[in-house]
């Protein structure tokens, strides 16, 4: 297997793409679970269809809404623009499609957590005199720290994957957005360049499945930690 200099970028900025948004989105996944769970509103509807709506819509589709809101004749844009703040077709925008593909993911997989969770102990929680912050920080974000690292590991493999939206929204530039995903494809637009495909996809196996082993072991270790 041989990996070009290219390649390697492409890896590297995959990696950082898909950590990026994972970390960026994890505060505001927490907070709309914690919304969708423990505070009746209404429109909790009209959040949740909006909350799952990407894992239903084509990325292309996602994508292009991104490149409207984003580009210089978008909303967004021209807000960017004025402080001198550009992200179409830059590693940013590439961020930004793989949080918006993969927020569902993150949202629903933390949402289960916090489902799973005894109400009477956030009701002693409060009983006993604790503030709702104090009963998130104390109660609720301890109990959800398994669906946290299951979301958090789905948002990160859906995001070294992502493509469409990628594509439409940051572009396919060798060494500034192109990721893993883009890179094989334009190797297998070459039929001389199988091997090189083959190889970024092996790469690609790799970094899923020990993402998936290490959730696997966080996993267990507190399963661990619980029953001590």
């Amino acid at each position: 297997m041989s990996l070009t200099p290219e390649d390697i970028q492409a890896i590297l900025l995959s990696l950082k793409v898909a950590l990026t948004a994972t970390l960026l989105s994890l505060p505001l996944g927490f907070a709309t679970a914690w919304l969708m769970v423990f505070r009746p509103f209404r429109g909790k509807m009209l959040l949740e269809v909006l909350v799952n709506l990407p894992l239903t819509l084509p990325p292309v589709v996602i994508g292009y809404f991104l490149l409207l809101l984003l580009g210089r004749n978008g909303w967004a844009g021209k807000f960017l623009d004025a402080w001198g703040m550009h992200l179409v077709f830059t590693w940013k925008a590439a961020v930004i499609a793989s949080a918006t593909v993969g927020f569902p993911l993150l949202v629903r997989s933390i949402r289960l957590g916090m489902e799973s969770i005894d109400r009477q102990l956030i009701q002693a929680s409060r009983s006993l005199g604790a503030s709702w912050l104090d009963t998130l920080l104390t109660v609720v974000l301890p109990l959800s720290v398994r669906g946290i690292l299951a979301g958090s590991s789905l948002m990160f493999a859906r995001s070294l994957g992502e493509f469409g939206a990628t594509i439409i929204v940051a572009g396919n530039i060798p060494g500034l957005t192109q990721t893993i995903p883009l890179a094989i494809y334009d190797y297998a637009s070459s039929p001389s360049s199988t091997m090189m495909a083959l190889s970024l996809c092996i790469v690609s196996v790799v970094i899923s499945v020990s993402v998936l082993f290490m959730h696997e072991m966080l996993g267990r270790n507190l399963e661990r930690k619980e029953s001590l």
